[in-house]
């Protein structure tokens, strides 16, 4: 019996290879749209604004405590559901029987990306001496022009290492949208193994796929802290 057979994993490698434009395409909208959401999440904490700093601070704390998988499962299989029961009720006729389920994973990952990056932009903002603001206010400035032309080019300088990170982490979490029938990288895999039973061999191969991926970014996220690092520098010498 062989343990590991090395002519098939090589030409899985194709297969396999197919499902990496979506598992980055779930990353980015996600990471992309939770910054925006997130962003706001934070303000609204940093400032206590009424009641959006306690819906805001419900729903860091409900998403973050929550794992991937069952968010997932709850959107997917819970949102239409919810819109049958409405249906039903009222006399709707909402149908989203057509709608992919990657839109439904995009949606996720979105609000996941939000409650996490929330705190990281949070912590970075409170980071920033207060001095500056007041400083901001001296001049003329608004609040929000204070935010804009100076406390959030420092705050997501500040948060920089941990967005990286957090992104790198994000990538690997794709994974778990396979649970949705999402054809990603672990998606393709599981239909594979499936298929021929080399389950050891598909799942080497996507373990493979992730860790080149995740040092990728790791080498071009570390070139990227770099630069910032001596641009920090020079600012400062000014």
């Amino acid at each position: 019996m062989q343990l590991f057979d090395f002519e098939y994993a090589l030409s899985a490698i194709p297969a396999i290879a197919k499902g990496v434009p979506l598992s980055l395409a779930i990353a980015v909208v996600g990471f992309v749209i939770g910054s925006i959401f997130g962003l706001v999440l934070a303000l609204c904490r940093i400032y206590k604004i009424l009641f959006f700093y306690q819906v805001a601070t419900l729903y860091i704390s409900f998403f973050r405590g929550i794992p991937v998988l069952v968010q997932i499962f709850l959107a997917y299989y819970g949102i239409p559901l919810v819109l049958r029961y409405f249906n039903q009720k009222y006399g709707l006729n909402i149908d989203i029987s057509n709608i992919s389920a990657i839109y439904f994973m995009y949606l996720v990952y979105s609000l996941y990306c939000a409650a996490y990056l929330s705190e990281i932009f949070r912590s970075a903002i409170l980071s920033i001496d207060k001095g500056q603001l007041e400083a901001s206010y001296s001049i003329g400035l608004s609040t929000l022009q204070a935010l804009y032309l100076i406390i959030l080019p420092q705050g997501l300088l500040v948060a920089l290492p941990n967005i990286l990170n957090f992104f790198i982490l994000l990538i690997k979490e794709t994974s778990l949208v396979f649970a949705a029938s999402v054809p990603e990288i672990m998606g393709v895999a599981t239909l594979e193994a499936d298929r021929s039973s080399k389950f050891l061999e598909v799942y080497i191969i996507a373990a493979l796929f992730y860790w080149g991926i995740s040092s990728i970014l790791e080498k071009v996220f570390g070139i990227l802290e770099k630069k910032i690092a001596r641009y920090k520098k020079i600012v400062g010498a000014k």
